[in-house]
């Protein structure tokens, strides 16, 4: 299933409102409002370290004068729910019965699924 992107700070479980993006070539960081899709060599940031971020010495910093939103949730994030309530409804497996498992003195064989241990035979 896929999850909101999360801010990209270490530890920040916050999502993802803003895409900082460094243009090496102008000395120059931009904060901006949160990209389509996640790209290579930029960061997603929540609100709070969006508003906090400062540029390196030397460099311009441009950030969005507007607030930042959540994006709205897509088609892909509406499949996810739904087929998470679907699993969730889902009934379980009946327990093992007794006699499905085959037992030997001493030994013991679990079942799971459609998996069965086998004792090692000496």
């Amino acid at each position: 299933m896929r999850s909101p992107r999360r801010c990209s700070r270490n530890g920040c479980p916050r999502q993802a409102v803003a895409t900082l993006t460094y243009v090496y070539s102008d000395s120059t960081a931009v904060v901006g409002p949160l990209a389509a899709f996640a790209e290579p060599h930029t960061y997603d940031l929540c609100e709070p370290h969006a508003r906090s971020l400062t540029a390196p010495r030397g460099w311009e910093l441009v950030r969005h004068d507007g607030d930042f939103a959540p994006p709205p949730p897509t088609t892909d994030d509406l499949v996810a729910l739904a087929d998470a309530v679907r699993e969730a409804a889902r009934p379980s497996a009946p327990p093992p019965r007794a006699d499905d498992e085959e037992r030997l003195p001493g030994h013991q064989t679990g079942r799971r699924g459609h998996l069965r241990v086998i004792p090692p035979s000496h």
